[in-house]
């Protein structure tokens, strides 16, 4: 069997952290079994969906490198791949179900409806949903009446929900499933009054044209699939094979959304992960790969990715665990493709001028040179123009206590500093860190100073900061005389 899974999102809303992890998790199975991955756009919610949603999609899938073989935007077999665009095959579904007494015509107005509901709601009833009410309509006379409609009026199909009846099914992950036709969503709409379908209709009426095999979808889609098992026999259909995965819960407990921190993947994208930190560690929530191993790439991922190494246990969201691939990643970086990365960042942020400008070609390689500097400390691609400001423009004077080592006073951290002075021309000269460290622990074993008093004072002058990327690589960066300028200065504002 040529394995055939998709990912199915309405473009109601933007990507987010669930979606993304159903989305790859198909991927990665298709790739593992050699099959096909495609992209549909589930759209029939006319109400909310948007065209800066899809947009949205295609820019996050781009983001992360994941490419499906056959979607709206490249085509396919199946085309097309948007549901709005293919209204015409879900009438001629609907009318096949009603051809075979599987569903029928309803005419009940969305008043009575809502009498109904208040009724029920007025003594306390346990019933819910649509009380079948045109169920018993001849449908003959349900046919003419359809037919006669003038404009303006409307009705819509309903599916036809066997009673007092079980419906069973096999999940991959959480075996055999066994549901009441009773609990089943009573008669549900498939056809709405305006001639678009549900989800429901479409969702199966696709999955099965497009000879989908496997749907792996998120467990709070486990109570609809009594309804598609139910529409899959009613058309005489064998239903694909299904795998509700994990739920994905925040560190509280509850189902992972926007209290919990950033959900959107443009959100994530802001702050500064990597596509592939977010996608090695989506991978990680409800599965697991080869023990002792971390760190995977995507073709990894594909290699070894199996349902058996679901976890049915719901998946917990870890920010922190994330904040750590995500500066693993930045360390493999090297200075160019950091540099690279960054650069669109500093722009926005006004590193190089105002907002917006771009870097001359000496500002571009001062930060090229300054990437070794951050990408040890760096947890976000967001953290860059801040931490090396310093080296674009002097940094403001900080007060005189900021620059005071402890134990000692303002008369003595300016002799430090008089000293720092003599040696910034042969540290910012030093070959390397080691040639400029001896240099300066030789200094102060002559002198009988701590070499970390030596040091703090020299720090804050050059960088403004008592916590700074490396002093040693910042001197070089900006030569003796600029650095020579800052000590100078710092002496003059602190005596």
């Amino acid at each position: 069997m040529k394995i055939r899974d998709r990912y199915a999102p309405s473009p109601t809303g933007l990507q987010h952290i669930g979606g993304i992890r159903t989305a790859l998790f198909n991927y990665l199975f298709a790739r593992a079994n050699e099959g096909k991955f495609i992209l549909r756009l589930e759209d029939t919610d006319r109400t909310r969906s948007e065209d800066c949603f899809v947009q949205n999609l295609y820019d996050t899938f781009e983001w992360l490198g994941i490419k499906w073989d056959e979607g709206p935007d490249i085509g396919g077999e199946f085309a097309p791949y948007i549901q709005s665009e293919r209204s015409s095959l879900y009438k001629k579904y609907a009318q096949k179900l009603l051809d075979k007494g599987q569903a029928y015509y309803c005419f009940c107005s969305s008043e009575r409806l809502e009498k109904v509901r208040l009724e029920r709601e007025a003594a306390k009833s346990s019933e819910t949903g649509y009380d079948r009410h045109c169920r018993s309509i001849d449908p003959i006379e349900a046919a003419k009446k359809a037919a006669a409609l003038n404009a303006g009026e409307a009705c819509t199909v309903r599916l036809k929900i066997p009673l007092g009846e079980h419906t069973t099914f096999q999940d991959h992950l959480l075996g055999d499933i066994e549901w009441k036709n009773d609990d089943v969503n009573p008669d549900p709409v498939l056809l709405k009054s305006d001639g678009f379908p549900t989800y429901h209709l479409a969702n199966v009426v696709d999955d099965h044209l497009m000879e989908i095999t496997h749907v792996l979808r998120a467990q709070e889609w486990l109570s609809s699939t009594p309804l598609h098992v139910i529409m899959y026999k009613a058309f005489g259909w064998v239903p694909p094979e299904f795998c509700h995965l994990p739920m994905v819960m925040g560190q509280d407990g509850k189902k992972l959304s926007k209290r919990h921190g950033a959900t959107s993947i443009d959100e994530f994208r802001r702050q500064g992960y990597l596509p592939e930190a977010l996608l090695n560690y989506v991978a990680l929530l409800g599965a697991s790969y080869e023990e002792g191993k971390e760190i995977y790439t995507l073709e990894e991922l594909a290699a070894r990715f199996s349902l058996e190494k679901l976890n049915k246990a719901p998946a917990v969201f870890d920010y922190k665990k994330l904040e750590w691939y995500n500066g693993q990643y930045i360390r493999m970086k090297s200075d160019d493709e950091l540099a690279k990365l960054c650069l669109p960042i500093a722009v926005e942020a006004g590193l190089f001028g105002a907002v917006g400008t771009e870097p001359t070609p000496s500002q571009m390689e001062i930060f090229t040179k300054a990437m070794p500097l951050v990408k040890e400390r760096l947890v976000f691609l967001g953290e860059v123009p801040e931490k090396i400001a310093y080296l674009f423009k002097e940094p403001d004077i900080p007060a005189a206590e900021e620059f005071i080592p402890k134990k000692l006073d303002l008369a003595a951290t300016a002799e430090l500093l008089r000293h720092a002075l003599e040696l910034v021309k042969p540290l910012a000269e030093a070959k390397d860190d080691e040639q400029a460290e001896n240099l300066i622990k030789a200094e102060a074993e002559k002198r009988g100073i701590k070499l970390g008093d030596l040091m703090m004072p020299l720090r804050v002058a050059i960088t403004g900061s008592r916590i700074s990327p490396p002093l040693f690589g910042s001197l070089r960066i900006l030569g003796a005389e600029c650095s020579e300028n800052r000590v100078k200065n710092a002496l003059n504002s602190i005596l």
